[in-house]
C-alpha cells in the first residue's frame, strides 16, 4: 500500500494523484469554456461545469470537437477565383480568393507561375502577410459602402448618403461648368502606378484625358524616381527580374531593405547567398537585409555618394575598371572644352562633321593617332532620342586619357575630369565623411571589380535626399567603371514600387485615347500651387520659373493671355492617398486644398484623401472588378477576376467613371453645349458625345466596345506588343491569364532587352551587346551633363553634396526618416487590425537608447517630434540597430491614426532640385524633357531635422 509514503519534496503519492485528476479536470473545463465561448455563453448558463468528465482518451473519445469544425470550414467553399492586390509593393503576387456563402472565406498564394529556367529558383509562391488579409478590407468598417456627400468642414468626419444620380449629377454639372469656361485644365486626375491595376488606372485617365483635364506624374512625387537613371542612361527605370540575382556572384543591397519591402522577392537573394554569391548591405541601420549579408557597410545617413565615389576611386586608382566598356559605352573618352566646361562638338573641328545630320549635337573623340574622331551614335548622328538602326561600335580606338587642344581649343577628356573628381575621395575623406573604415570601403571595391558577375540593388533611401541625383549617379558609376551591364547577373536594379508596365501601348492608349497629354509633374504642381514657392530662396525661385517660362517644366492651369494663371478648381483622386503622402503636408492643407472647389475621391475604404473630400464614391474592392497585374519584379501577367459582387453600393472604377462621362454627356446635352476648342492641342472637347467616346474602341472604331472592364483588359493585351507581339501569331489573352499567370512574349521599345526563353530579364542588352545608341545627348552612357545649370552649380560629374539643413542642426539636432515599413503598402494596411497586432498598433518613432536616455524617454513613452514646421505625438520605441542622431518614423500612417490628425508627413518642407527641372539638350530636349514619372522634380524626404521630447504623462495615456 503506497498510501501516505512520503516523496523527497514532502508530498505523497496521493498529492500526486489528486494532482493529475485536477489538471485532466481543468483541462477539460477549458475546453469547455472555449467552445462555449465562441457562443457567447458562459459555463454557469448552462450548468457546463456541473457535468465536467475527465477524458482519459482525448483522441478516441473527446466530446468537445467544436473547434475542428471550424478548422476544416477553412477547406471547405463554394468557389475559388483568381486575384490579386492593387497595391504599389512591387509585389504582382497571384491569389486564389475562396468563397462560401457569397463572402471571401480566405485567401491563398497561388503557386503556379510557369518556370522558365530549370537552373534558377523557383517562382512559386508569390505573396506577403499583407495580401493574406486583404479578406479584412472587403467587408472592413471602414469600407465605404454608398456614395457620401461631405456636409461638415473637410476632414471633420460628417457625411450625407446620397444616391448614385445625385452624386454624379453634382458633379458633372461641376465639370460642364469648368470645362464650359475654358478652365478644362484646373480639373486633375491623380492616380498612382498603372502596373499595378491598369485598367483601374486607365478608368479615370480616360476620361480626364477626354475633357481636356490634367494627368499627374506620381512617381517622381512619390520620390520613388532615381533621377540619376535618365540623366546618365537616358531612361527612365530599367531592371533586372529578380530572378536574375540569382545569376550574381556579387551582390550590392544598397539601400534597399529587401527583407522588408521586396518580400515575395526575397528569396532570390537568400538562395543567391546559398548558391556562393557574396552579399553586403550598405544601411545606416543594421536592417532586416544587413543581419542577411555577409557584411555591412553602415555610412552616415546622406553620405552614400561619398562612399560611392571613393569605391570608385578605389577602381580606377587601381586600374581595376574596364576600358573597353568605357570606351565604347560611355562618354568618358569624349572631349571637353577647358574654356565653356561644354562638350566640343564636331561643327568646332575643321573638317569634321560633313557625314552628320547635325554638327552641333556631335561630339569629338581622339584615335590612337591622336587624330579627332566623330563619336557615333551622338544625338547629331541619329533619328531622336532611339534609333536602333545606329551603332555606338567603334572602328578605331579612342584615347581615354586625353590633355590637350585640337584647332587650338584647349580640351581634355571626361574620364580625365572625373579622375580629377575622384581624387578628392581619399581614404581619410570617405572616413570622415561616411564613418565607412578607410580599408573597408576599398576592400569592398576591389571585390567587387573582381567578380565575374556583379550586382547592386538599389533602393528608395538614397532617392529621399534632396541630392539624390548624385548619389544615383555615383552609385551607377560603380556597374560602369567595372562592365557590369547588359549580361545576366549585372546591372543596377532599382526597385521602388511598379514603376513601369510591360502592356505598355495597350495601357497607354486606353488612358489617354485623344493622344493629346496634358501632364504635370506633381511636385511642382503642388509647390506651385500650395504657395511654397512665394517661400523659397531666390534663387532656386528664378530657376523655377524660368523652367516654368522656358517651358521645359508644365503647371497647370496654364497662364492666360491677360499673363493671369487661374487656380486649380477640381480633382479626381483614385487608388492613390495624395493628402496623406503630401510632402510639405502643412502648405498642401493650408494653401493648396482650400483653392479646390471640387475634390472626389473613389475609394474603398475611408483613408486620409477620403476625409479630406468633398464627395467618396464606393469602388470595388481588389477581390470584385476585372483587371491586370504585372511588375518589373517578374516578366508575368496574371489577373483580377470578381470572386464576389460588389459590397453594398459600390461600383468598378472602370463603371463608376463610365457612368460619370453618361452623366455629363447627359448634361451637356441638355445645355446644347457647343465643342470646345482646346487651347493647346487640334481638337475639340466635345462634351455632347464623351460617353460615347470613352466606351468606344478608337483602335478599331467599334461603337461601345469598351463598356465593362473585362473588355477593357483585353484591349490593353490586344494592343501591346509584349502579349500579342507583332512578329508571331500567339496572343495571350485574358483567359489564359486567368487559368495561369502567362509569362509575356516579347519586349516593347520601352524596354532596353528582350525577353528570352529560358533567361531571365536583364536590361541594357539592346546597348551592351547590339551596339545601339544609349538614348542620351552623347549616345552613351552620359556622366557628363553640360548644361548650363549642371555647370554652374558644379553638378556636371557625380560629386558629393552634404544634405540640405533646412532645419537649424543647433535647434534640431536629430535627423527625421521615413522609411518604408513591413506591415503596410504606403498606407493599405496601415488601419488593418491584423497587421496593428504585429507591431505597438499605433504611430511608432524609433530612437538609438543613447539619443532617447538624453531626452529621458522609455520604451512605450508618448513623445513630440517638431520643427519649425509642426508636430507629431508618436510612441517611442527603442531601437538599438538604428544609428545615433536619426529619429525614425516608418510612413503612412493615416491622418486619423495621430492626435489632433497629425501626420508624418507635417514635419516635411518641400522643396525641389533646380537640377530636375532641366530640358537637355536645351533647345529641343530630346535626352532630358518633361515626361510624367520618366523626368520630373523629385519630393524630398529625409533632408529634415527634429527634436524629439517625452509628452509629460503620455506613457499614462
Amino acid at each position: 500500500m503506497t498510501d501516505g509514503i512520503q516523496q523527497p519534496d514532502g508530498r505523497s503519492n496521493r498529492d500526486e494523484d489528486d494532482a493529475k485528476l485536477a489538471r485532466r479536470d481543468f483541462l477539460k473545463g477549458a475546453g469547455a469554456a472555449t467552445v462555449l465561448g465562441l457562443t457567447g455563453l458562459s459555463a454557469a448558463d448552462d450548468g457546463a461545469t456541473n457535468g465536467l468528465e475527465v477524458v482519459d482518451d482525448p483522441i478516441g473519445s473527446y466530446p468537445y470537437r467544436d473547434w475542428e469544425d471550424l478548422y476544416r470550414e477553412q477547406w471547405d467553399w463554394d468557389s475559388v477565383s483568381r486575384s490579386t492586390h492593387s497595391v504599389n509593393c512591387t509585389g504582382s503576387c497571384s491569389w486564389n480568393v475562396y468563397v462560401k456563402d457569397g463572402q471571401v472565406w480566405r485567401e491563398e498564394q497561388a503557386g503556379d507561375y510557369p518556370q522558365f529556367d530549370d537552373d534558377l529558383p523557383n517562382p512559386n509562391p508569390r505573396g506577403c502577410n499583407k495580401g493574406a488579409c486583404y479578406q479584412d478590407y472587403v467587408d472592413a468598417e471602414q469600407r465605404v459602402l454608398h456614395p457620401l456627400k461631405r456636409t461638415g468642414e473637410r476632414g471633420e468626419g460628417k457625411w450625407k448618403q446620397v444616391s448614385w444620380d445625385e452624386a454624379l449629377t453634382d458633379i458633372a454639372e461641376h465639370v460642364v461648368d469648368e470645362v464650359a469656361a475654358g478652365r478644362y485644365d484646373a480639373i486633375s486626375g491623380f492616380t498612382p502606378i498603372p502596373a499595378m491595376s491598369p485598367v483601374s488606372f486607365a478608368s479615370g485617365s480616360r476620361l480626364i484625358n477626354l475633357l481636356g483635364g490634367v494627368s499627374h506624374s506620381f512617381y517622381d512625387w512619390y520620390s520613388d524616381l532615381p533621377p540619376g537613371q535618365p540623366i546618365t542612361w537616358g531612361t527612365q527605370t530599367d531592371n533586372a527580374e529578380s530572378a536574375d540575382w540569382y545569376n550574381a556572384d556579387y551582390i550590392v543591397a544598397w539601400g534597399s531593405n529587401i527583407d522588408v519591402t521586396r518580400i515575395p522577392d526575397a528569396k532570390y537573394f537568400l538562395e543567391a547567398g546559398y548558391d556562393g554569391a557574396k552579399r553586403v548591405g550598405v544601411f545606416s541601420d543594421y536592417s532586416q537585409t544587413a543581419i542577411h549579408t555577409e557584411e555591412w557597410l553602415a555610412p552616415d545617413p546622406g553620405t552614400d555618394t561619398a562612399l560611392a565615389l571613393g569605391m570608385a576611386r578605389t577602381i580606377v586608382d587601381e586600374g581595376l575598371y574596364d576600358e573597353s566598356h568605357l570606351k565604347e559605352q560611355t562618354d568618358m573618352p569624349l572631349l571637353v572644352r577647358e574654356d565653356t566646361g561644354k562638350f566640343l562638338r564636331a561643327s568646332e573641328v575643321s573638317g569634321l562633321g560633313s557625314g552628320v545630320d547635325d554638327p552641333e549635337k556631335t561630339f569629338v573623340m581622339l584615335d590612337a593617332d591622336g587624330e579627332p574622331r566623330v563619336a557615333p551614335g551622338s544625338l547629331g548622328d541619329r533619328d531622336g532620342q532611339n534609333d536602333p538602326t545606329e551603332s555606338i561600335e567603334l572602328d578605331f580606338d579612342p584615347q581615354l586619357d586625353v590633355e590637350g587642344s585640337v584647332g587650338g581649343v584647349a580640351v581634355r577628356s571626361v574620364w580625365n575630369r572625373l579622375t580629377d573628381e575622384l581624387a578628392t575621395y581619399t581614404p581619410d575623406y570617405v572616413y570622415e565623411e561616411t564613418g565607412v573604415g578607410r580599408e573597408t570601403h576599398q576592400r569592398i571595391a576591389r571585390e567587387f571589380a573582381d567578380a565575374e558577375k556583379a550586382k547592386i540593388i538599389h533602393g528608395k533611401g538614397v532617392n529621399d535626399w534632396y541630392h539624390n541625383d548624385l548619389g544615383n549617379r555615383a552609385i551607377q558609376l560603380l556597374v560602369t567603371l567595372t562592365g557590369n551591364l547588359g549580361e545576366q547577373g549585372t546591372g543596377l536594379d532599382h526597385y521602388v514600387g511598379q514603376e513601369k508596365i510591360w502592356t505598355f501601348h495597350g495601357w497607354q492608349t486606353l488612358s489617354f485615347p485623344t493622344g493629346s497629354v496634358r501632364g504635370v509633374p506633381t511636385t511642382l504642381w503642388t509647390y506651385y500651387h500650395a504657395d511654397i514657392l512665394e517661400n523659397t530662396d531666390e534663387e532656386t525661385a528664378a530657376r523655377i520659373r524660368e523652367a516654368v517660362d522656358e517651358g521645359w517644366m508644365p503647371v497647370y492651369p496654364s497662364e492666360r493671355e491677360d499673363g493671369t494663371r487661374p487656380d486649380p478648381s477640381t480633382m479626381f483622386i483614385w487608388r492613390g492617398n495624395y493628402f496623406n503622402q503630401a510632402k510639405g503636408n502643412v502648405a498642401v492643407q493650408e494653401n493648396l486644398w482650400p483653392k479646390l472647389d471640387l475634390i472626389v475621391d473613389v475609394n474603398f475604404r475611408m483613408d486620409s484623401t477620403a476625409l479630406y473630400s468633398d464627395y467618396v464614391l464606393p469602388s470595388a474592392s481588389h477581390y470584385e472588378k476585372h483587371d491586370l497585374s504585372m511588375t518589373d519584379m517578374h516578366t508575368y501577367v496574371h489577373p483580377f477576376t470578381p470572386a464576389v459582387e460588389p459590397l453594398g453600393e459600390a461600383k468598378t472604377d472602370w463603371e463608376i467613371f463610365r457612368l460619370l462621362a453618361e452623366k455629363i454627356q447627359e448634361v451637356a446635352q441638355q445645355r446644347d453645349l457647343d465643342p470646345i476648342p482646346d487651347r493647346s492641342f487640334d481638337r475639340d472637347i466635345d462634351l455632347q458625345s464623351v460617353h460615347d467616346d470613352y466606351v468606344r474602341d478608337w483602335a478599331s472604331g467599334e461603337e461601345g466596345a469598351l463598356a465593362e472592364d473585362r473588355a477593357a483588359a483585353e484591349y490593353i493585351l490586344e494592343q501591346s506588343e509584349e502579349s500579342n507581339p507583332s512578329d508571331s501569331d500567339s496572343q495571350i489573352t485574358f483567359a489564359d491569364t486567368v487559368e495561369q499567370p502567362q509569362r509575356l512574349e516579347a519586349a516593347g521599345s520601352h524596354w532596353t532587352s528582350p525577353i528570352e526563353d529560358g533567361e531571365a530579364y536583364t536590361p541594357w542588352k539592346n546597348f551592351v551587346q547590339d551596339k545601339q545608341p544609349w538614348p542620351t545627348f552623347t549616345g552613351r552612357q552620359q556622366y557628363y551633363i553640360d548644361h548650363d545649370w549642371f555647370l554652374e552649380l558644379d553638378e556636371e560629374l557625380p560629386t558629393h553634396k552634404t544634405p540640405v539643413d533646412e532645419n537649424d542642426p543647433d535647434e534640431y539636432p536629430l535627423r527625421y526618416n521615413t522609411p518604408h515599413g513591413r506591415w503596410s503598402i504606403h498606407s493599405t494596411w496601415r488601419d488593418n487590425e491584423r497587421m496593428l497586432r504585429m507591431n505597438r498598433g499605433e504611430p511608432v518613432v524609433y530612437l538609438n537608447p543613447e539619443d532617447a536616455e538624453r531626452k529621458g524617454i522609455e520604451d512605450g513613452d508618448t513623445v513630440r517630434m517638431y520643427n519649425d514646421l509642426g508636430e507629431v505625438e508618436a510612441q517611442a520605441k527603442l531601437y538599438p540597430s538604428g544609428e545615433e542622431g536619426t529619429v525614425r518614423h516608418y510612413f503612412a500612417w493615416e491622418k486619423y491614426q495621430y492626435p489632433d490628425h497629425q501626420n508624418f508627413n507635417e514635419l516635411v518642407p518641400m522643396y525641389m532640385k533646380p537640377t530636375q527641372l532641366v530640358q537637355y539638350p536645351e533647345d529641343s530636349g530630346e535626352h532630358l524633357y518633361f515626361f510624367p514619372n520618366y523626368w520630373g522634380p523629385t519630393g524630398v524626404n529625409s533632408d529634415v531635422r527634429v527634436d524629439v521630447e517625452p509628452v509629460e504623462g503620455g506613457d499614462e495615456s
